[in-house]
């Protein structure tokens, strides 16, 4: 017998039992299915992490200012121990590894257009901010000099900002009120999406520094340059290490702060959401682990079905046996009933999957990416997994004596 013959035995066999082939290949088709949406799941959050750091900028650091503890009383934030435009300029100038450093101040406030309004966040930067955090600009101009110097009522919007309040007209240069301010808008950002914590990061408005912090911020600061935070991007994300050590013993020093004091925090903002990734990760991996017990049992489950296949036609055996057939070519029908049994499983399984990633891509709004080699993995696996629960099946009617089996009742 070829191998095309033992095919169509097999599959003669296994549409005479339809119903109990179905049922047996229920294990293979949910484990497959399970794996491989678990691993889509996961290659999907990757997908999202990647896209979240390249949103950031990349190879950032976040510098925020905090309150200065002097006699058990906690100060301000905004202290004169606080940050400051000098602390941004004194990084980008006195630690080589720094490709730009830019002070921001944020606030919160109203926007009001016609009767529409809307509360994004209101964010005062420089024009460094850009580069930083890698905004492109899809029309319009970013702040000039004159604007940035003299606390410009100007603003570049997000693209939430302008569909809530300006939907598909031109945004450019009409005129909003900011808290009953009026601030002309001079660009719009390109969309950046959702961040992996769900929240929108086109939801935002860029004003100019000292806009923000002398007409809305409505803050008392000591110092007439002082900051919430500063934005570090590292021009090499291998010298990201060094730059945090570097920082922190810059601004100790800027700030007079000794070492068991905490007059600010760093963050490195990529390394947080690569934390949050791997998290994810391993979770998904312990779902995916949960999942393969699936595909034993499933294996299991061949198993069973083959040893009553093999009961059922003992006679049938026997009678191959008596006309010729060798004990090898009975091995290898059943063997082929039982990879052929577990490929149409795995086949259905993948099918599944497909079709729940993309519904969980499209109603939940989940990335899920499901991968080639993943693919072949895991349809690999179930023909293997036919093979080695087959085996005992196939090797038990291989050893029938022919005489015996003719005679089984």
């Amino acid at each position: 017998m070829n191998s095309l013959t033992l095919l169509q035995v097999a599959w003669v066999a296994l549409r005479v039992n339809l119903l109990r082939s179905i049922l047996t290949m229920l294990g293979i088709i949910i484990g497959v299915a399970a794996v491989i949406i678990m691993l889509a799941l996961g290659a999907g959050a990757r997908y999202d992490v990647d896209q979240q750091i390249k949103s950031l900028g990349g190879n950032v650091f976040v510098v925020f200012a905090r309150g200065r503890f002097m006699g058990g009383a906690r100060e301000a934030s905004g202290s004169s121990q606080g940050l400051t435009e000098m602390d941004a300029q004194a990084i980008e100038q006195q630690i080589p590894e720094v490709n730009v450093a830019t002070p921001t101040l944020r606030a919160s406030g109203q926007l009001i257009y016609g009767n529409l309004n809307w509360a994004p966040e209101i964010h005062g930067v420089d024009n460094k901010i850009y580069t930083a955090q890698s905004w492109e600009l899809a029309e319009g101009r970013s702040f000039s000099d004159t604007e940035l110097a003299s606390a410009g009522r100007v603003a570049v919007i997000g693209q939430t900002v302008k569909r809530e309040l300006f939907g598909a007209a031109d945004a450019l240069g009409q005129t909003v009120r900011v808290n009953k301010m009026p601030v002309t808008v001079i660009g719009v950002l390109k969309g950046k999406g959702q961040n992996t914590q769900g929240n929108d990061q086109d939801d935002l408005i860029f004003m100019p520094l000292d806009t923000v912090r002398k007409r809305i911020a409505g803050m008392t600061l000591s110092s007439p340059k002082a900051v919430r935070s500063i934005i570090v991007q590292v021009t090499d994300e291998r010298d990201m290490s060094i730059v945090e050590q570097q920082l922190d013993s810059l601004l100790r020093q800027r700030l007079r702060i000794s070492d068991n004091q905490s007059g600010f925090s760093i963050r490195n903002l990529a390394e947080m959401v690569e934390t949050r990734s791997q998290t994810m990760q391993i979770f998904n991996g312990l779902l995916a682990a949960v999942a393969s017990v699936s595909l034993l049992v499933g294996g299991i489950g061949i198993m069973n079905i083959m040893l009553v296949s093999v009961t059922e036609r003992t006679r049938e055996i026997g009678l191959r046996m008596a006309v010729g057939a060798e004990p090898r070519i009975i091995l290898k029908q059943f063997l082929v009933e039982a990879v052929l049994l577990c490929a149409m499983g795995g086949l259905i399984g993948l099918t599944l999957a497909v079709a729940v990633s993309l519904g969980l891509e499209h109603f939940a709004g989940f990335t899920a990416i499901i991968q080639p080699q993943v693919v072949v993995m895991s349809l690999g696996f179930s023909c293997l997994i036919g093979v080695f629960f087959g085996y005992y099946p196939a090797t038990k009617a291989a050893r029938m004596q022919p005489i015996e089996a003719l005679r089984f009742e």
